[in-house]
């Protein structure tokens, strides 16, 4: 059980910026000089060089989008328990994004936000680890599209809110309406352990028992998503039973 002091509310401080690189990078620079609180949100109405999975660039059109950094102290999380924390940010921001997008929104292994076969958000976690191998910080970098209705052709998949609902919305209080949820989820993790969010996480699964086909270095092979284990392996059925940790494999689409 999480000690008084050990106490996060996420979303306060909210720190809002007009611009920024990345709001990881912002939020990594205040953890380094000392002046990084537990559950403080770093949102930015631009990023200029937005982060995503394996060195990608996340891209985003100013003003329209969620694109936000949490500073997380993720005790009594152990380093060892990373995917821990990941399944507890995908679980809510699907959370947060079925009551304005619909059933048809999962998670996609390992943490991305997905509305049909389409991409609406992602996230990347950072995480620091003290020299006595505790997991002292974690930044939980998310971008989610909400406004932007016109993108890169580079993007194989995108979709946004305004794209599903046909609706204009307020970006920061969207932002704060994430932080709400991931708040909630977060003291679910710390306080009722993970078992209650892996079975959300599973349960919102994209494909979850349907085939689909991945790549692995240069193989694409078809197999059936059967689940994802407690360490984060995606569980795939072909001609035999494999598991594979995040940057094994890829998704082709």
């Amino acid at each position: 059980m999480p000690q008084p002091s050990d106490i996060q509310t996420i979303g306060t401080p909210f720190v809002e910026l007009q611009s920024v690189d990345s709001t990881n990078n912002y939020a990594r620079q205040l953890i380094h000089a000392g002046m990084a609180q537990t559950g403080m949100t770093i949102f930015t109405h631009e990023q200029i060089a937005g982060k995503g999975q394996r060195g990608k660039v996340w891209a985003s059109q100013k003003d329209v989008n969620i694109a936000l950094s949490i500073v997380i102290t993720p005790n009594p999380l152990k380093v060892t328990q990373q995917f821990q924390l990941s399944a507890c940010v995908a679980v809510a921001l699907h959370h947060f994004f079925v009551k304005h997008a619909g059933d048809d929104s999962k998670i996609k292994w390992p943490n991305d936000l997905y509305w049909q076969d389409r991409k609406a958000g992602g996230i990347l976690i950072e995480s620091i680890v003290g020299s006595g191998g505790n997991w002292d910080w974690a930044i939980c970098g998310i971008g989610i599209n909400i406004n932007q209705t016109s993108f890169s052709t580079d993007l194989p998949n995108p979709v946004s809110l305004k794209q599903i609902t046909g609706k204009d919305f307020k970006v920061v209080s969207l932002a704060k309406e994430l932080c709400s949820c991931l708040d909630e989820k977060f003291q679910e993790l710390i306080n009722s352990g993970f078992e209650p969010i892996y079975n959300q996480y599973l349960n919102q699964l994209y494909k979850l028992n349907d085939k689909v086909r991945l790549k692995k270095d240069s193989r694409v092979f078809e197999a059936i998503i059967k689940s994802v284990s407690l360490e984060g392996k995606l569980v795939v059925q072909h001609a035999i039973e494999e598991e594979f940790n995040f940057g094994e494999v890829e998704w082709v689409i």
